[in-house]
């Protein structure tokens, strides 16, 4: 029971991403075929949500709902960024998915999402075996 806020925030979010077509497909492909300001839009907004939040939380020292103080290390670049990048946005941009709006494609009833699902999966078990043989 504790958990149900949590599970009625998900539903909220997914009925969000289903209702502002931020999970179909068509969208998306205007999107990288620069078509449409829709989904730049959107992403641009998160963005600057995002830097909003963090200049708050770092100015105003917030703290977490359990009173711990909140980290946010400085990040070096690393190419492997850049290579993880292209191969994210390629797999964005053939299935028409990043991996956050799967659920919500898969419960609006894009049930052939199953198969980007199950790759993601796959993906990620696959990364668990060579982790440690990767250059950090």
């Amino acid at each position: 029971m504790k958990n149900l806020k949590f599970l009625l925030l998900g539903l909220l979010f997914g009925i969000t991403l289903i209702k502002s077509e931020v999970v179909s497909w068509f969208r998306i492909q205007e999107m990288f075929r620069l078509q449409s300001f829709h989904m730049y839009g959107i992403i641009g907004s998160a963005i600057v949500v995002a830097m909003v939040s963090i200049m708050l939380i770092k100015r105003f020292n917030i703290k977490t709902i359990s009173g711990e103080q909140v980290v946010i290390p400085q990040k070096t670049f690393h190419w492997g960024n850049v290579y993880g990048g292209l191969l994210f946005g390629l797999g964005w941009g053939i299935t028409g998915a990043c991996p956050g709006p799967l659920f919500a494609q898969i419960g609006g009833g894009f049930l052939v999402v199953s198969v980007t699902l199950l790759s993601a999966i796959a993906g990620t078990w696959v990364y668990g075996l060579v982790r440690d043989k990767l250059p950090y």
